[in-house]
């Protein structure tokens, strides 16, 4: 019964927590992210984007670019990979990539990645859910809303002087997300692609002990 009600959470939309700081995190947001990918995709069939959304100016608002720097060598047979330190997606080119991206990958499914503001006990916290994102919405920017899912980071404490806020937060938790993500989203993939069951859907329990070694990243 809980497998079913977790399940029935992620469809809903309700957006599911990871602690970065669980050995498993990367783990669980794997397991769970494959389901969301199969549900969207079961043949696995649609090109896979991963839009990652930030800016190298800011030390919280670069969740995004790290992980695509992470993931650019490493998963170029999984996903296709937008948004780096070198190549930011951010405010003020967005549209334009996201209208680019569609038209170059047709029908694709797209995960957006960015960093978000949270309460001060969530902080640390990689969030999953199903639909779209509104990246810029913590800092009171209209932007257009993108994915078919979306993962963030919560990088620090959101409410007050958001700006400020990003720009005075630690590299190390920034960091320490970003990894945790790059690494479920490879399992992710690993998993939806071997079309194994998942073992459990309860979000805070051990992920199943598979040899993985061949699909984390290893940073220099």
């Amino acid at each position: 019964m809980a497998e079913q009600r977790d399940w029935q959470r992620l469809l809903s939309g309700e957006k599911q927590y990871f602690s970065s700081n669980s050995r498993q995190c990367a783990h669980s947001l794997g397991d769970a992210l494959a389901e969301l990918i199969l549900y969207l995709d079961p043949t696995l069939s649609r090109p896979r984007v991963v839009f990652c959304i930030g800016t190298d100016r800011s030390t919280g608002d670069c969740l995004g670019p790290l992980v695509g720097t992470q993931l650019a060598p490493l998963a170029s047979n999984y996903y296709h990979i937008y948004g780096t330190l070198d190549d930011p997606i951010h405010a003020t080119n967005l549209v334009e990539k996201k209208k680019a991206i569609e038209e170059i990958h047709p029908g694709a499914l797209i995960i957006a990645i960015d960093a978000s503001l949270g309460r001060i006990d969530q902080v640390g916290q990689v969030t999953l859910s199903l639909g779209g994102l509104r990246p810029g919405a913590g800092v009171k920017k209209d932007l257009p809303e993108i994915g078919d899912l979306h993962i963030t980071g919560i990088v620090n404490v959101g409410g007050f002087m958001e700006f400020m806020v990003l720009q005075n937060t630690r590299l190390s938790e920034v960091m320490k997300l970003s990894n945790q993500i790059s690494r479920g989203l490879l399992y992710g993939y690993y998993r939806a692609a071997r079309r194994k069951p998942v073992a459990s859907l309860t979000f805070h329990s051990s992920a199943t002990a598979l040899d993985t070694q061949s699909i984390e990243p290893v940073w220099p």
